[in-house]
């Protein structure tokens, strides 16, 4: 068993109620009555095939099971999705990319995305997902020639991984006063076997710079009319200026480690000492987090290449996220101190993401007769 040094064991006492909700699925309750305006994670990274491109990209509606992926794929129409693009080195944003989707029309049919950038706009399709198909569709993928931007926005695997029972369990052996690194040993992914609906984006990173020059940050956004209504056939559309009901950037540090009411107090720095984590660590979460704001920061001078999005060391997490990016593992060790080296033992996406844009990987689709389930993970 590893032996923990007082502070360390402190730290995880106190983050624990929070990072079980790591990264951001269903973090609050406000979220948790409106799915699909729930953003579970952010990613931002260069396309390995071409560092010329940045690719965007945020889900919301996650614990999508295969057997609805027909019925619970439509991005709903309500909710105005944004991206938050910083380029001028502070902690506020300088440019959006707005999605939303027109309402669908039938589930075998694909919505209509608009997608705006500043003074360009364009359309593209959905990819229709598929209940009972035993493979499934290959991504619809636009892109717009005045832009050179292209587009996925489908029913994805999710591609969060992270065991929370594993670590609710070690925590437990913490209050316990006997921490128990073995219960981490377990290597089940929470979020294996489910879908997730997934907005990518292939920018020209021309196109995202500014005046940091080669630094941007971004977060994003989802958005609701202030208003809700409902007509005579009961549907229900918004109406009014648009306010925002969810926000995501860094994974599982300001939203996540810190409980609501110390939030300011964090900002100042003195909240992860009384967890425990040295000025050292502090500085270093602090960079990512706080100091110029909860947003992932990409440096794009920073050359990424390698299969599944990007893979070779040094390109990622706490450099924008990629897709395989083990970014609990990469928190947890921060924040202790550099302590807790072994991590959630869950250190890969239960299925590998593609090579190629849009990069994450296909939803998983209903098994066959016969097949024993032992996809969802928990």
């Amino acid at each position: 068993m590893m032996r923990y040094k007082q502070p360390i064991a402190v730290s995880l006492l106190a983050i624990a109620p929070f990072l079980a909700r790591a990264s951001d699925h269903l973090e609050a309750p406000l979220v948790e009555s409106d799915q699909g305006a729930d953003i579970a994670d952010v990613y931002t990274f260069l396309d390995p095939n071409d560092n010329s491109k940045v690719i965007l990209a945020f889900d919301v509606h996650g614990f999508i099971v295969p057997g609805e992926n027909g019925n619970l794929s439509g991005f709903d129409k309500d909710v105005l999705f944004r991206f938050n693009i910083e380029n001028t080195g502070d902690a506020a944003p300088d440019e959006f990319i707005y999605v939303n989707f027109d309402p669908q029309a039938s589930r075998s049919q694909p919505q209509t995305a608009h997608i705006t950038i500043g003074a360009n706009s364009f359309t593209a399709p959905t990819t229709v997902s598929s209940s009972t198909a035993a493979n499934p569709p290959a991504p619809v993928v636009t892109t717009d020639a005045a832009t050179g931007i292209s587009f996925f926005a489908g029913v994805t695997d999710d591609p969060f991984f992270f065991d929370v029972p594993a670590f609710n369990r070690f925590v437990t052996s913490v209050l316990g006063g006997a921490p128990d690194v073995s219960l981490l040993s377990r290597g089940r992914d929470t979020f294996a076997g489910y879908n997730i609906q997934m907005i990518a984006l292939s920018v020209p990173a021309a196109m995202l710079k500014g005046s940091a020059g080669n630094v941007i940050g971004v977060s994003a956004t989802t958005l609701r009319g202030r208003n809700t209504h409902r007509s005579e056939d009961r549907a229900p559309f918004d109406a009014g200026d648009f306010v925002p009901i969810d926000r995501a950037g860094v994974p599982a540090i300001n939203t996540a480690l810190i409980p609501f009411a110390p939030k300011d107090e964090y900002n100042r720095a003195t909240t992860l000492k009384a967890l425990g984590t040295d000025d050292a660590h502090i500085g270093i979460l602090a960079g990512v987090a706080v100091t110029h704001g909860d947003m992932l920061r990409l440096d794009t001078s920073k050359v990424n290449s390698g299969a599944q999005g990007g893979t070779n060391a040094g390109a990622g997490f706490p450099n924008g996220r990629r897709p395989a990016d083990d970014v609990i593992d990469t928190i947890l060790f921060l924040v202790t101190n550099g302590g807790l080296t072994t991590g959630d033992h869950v250190n890969a996406n239960d299925v590998a993401f593609r090579d190629s844009f849009p990069f994450f990987a296909a939803p998983h689709q209903p098994l066959d007769t016969g097949v024993i389930d032992d996809d969802t993970r928990n």
